[in-house]
């Protein structure tokens, strides 16, 4: 009776969890309600209180759902290519292609706040980590002697800038990009600041050679 009674929950939960992403894909969480998810899913109002604790948890469920697609995304990319500056090109490439194809789902994940005074849960927090996980490795290959705390905090300030040009731009700010310059100005900004972390990299290098004390020419 319970593996039944825990089934149905299972599929309660499921066809509640499809509806919500529907509506988010569809317009966002703008106007997101309760009881047009639950008609949507065939159910009564209440039972979406059965399933979730409530409609924030449910949408933390449908954040979960795009922030694995986003990660398989990025994880295709990252697996095809082998050289720092072209993995990140193809990261950043990615990550905006996402953003471009999956615009309402996307921004959910960055426009939704819990009630206040109630903590977003830790499952869901670390699930965020799929947004850096793969700038890390092409960073340290660029930064050898860089510390993991380090590579986090680069890897941190490497995403935040790319999401702040490909969300300004796709919002259309007016200081944003116009649709038909926005990728090529992303993948350069991100080459640039490859080039940038190469030449950190050659003078770290050369100060490890250098006698202490002594000027290079």
């Amino acid at each position: 009776m319970t593996a039944k009674r825990d089934a149905k929950r299972e599929d309660l939960k499921g066809r509640l969890i499809e509806a919500a992403q529907a509506r988010i894909q569809a317009s966002g969480l703008a106007g997101l309600r309760a009881r047009d998810i639950t008609a949507d899913a065939g159910c009564a109002l209440g039972a979406l209180y059965t399933a979730f604790a409530d409609l924030d948890e449910l949408i933390l469920h449908v954040n979960s759902i795009t922030l694995a697609r986003l990660g398989a995304a990025l994880e295709q990319e990252a697996t095809g290519a082998a050289e720092p500056r072209a993995k990140l090109r193809a990261l950043a490439k990615a990550y905006l292609s996402f953003a471009r194809d999956n615009r309402m789902a996307w921004k959910a994940l960055f426009e939704h706040r819990m009630a206040p005074g109630v903590a977003v849960p830790g499952w869901h927090l670390a699930e965020h980590a799929v947004l850096i996980q793969h700038l890390v490795e092409p960073l340290a290959a660029l930064l050898p002697a860089a510390a993991t705390p380090e590579l986090l905090a680069r890897a941190r300030t490497l995403f935040s800038a790319v999401h702040g040009i490909v969300a300004i731009s796709l919002e259309d700010r007016f200081i944003g990009l116009a649709p038909t310059d926005l990728e090529s100005e992303l993948l350069g900004f991100v080459g640039t600041l490859v080039s940038g972390l190469e030449t950190e990299r050659g003078m770290n290098c050369c100060d490890r050679l250098l006698p202490h004390g002594t000027l290079p020419l």
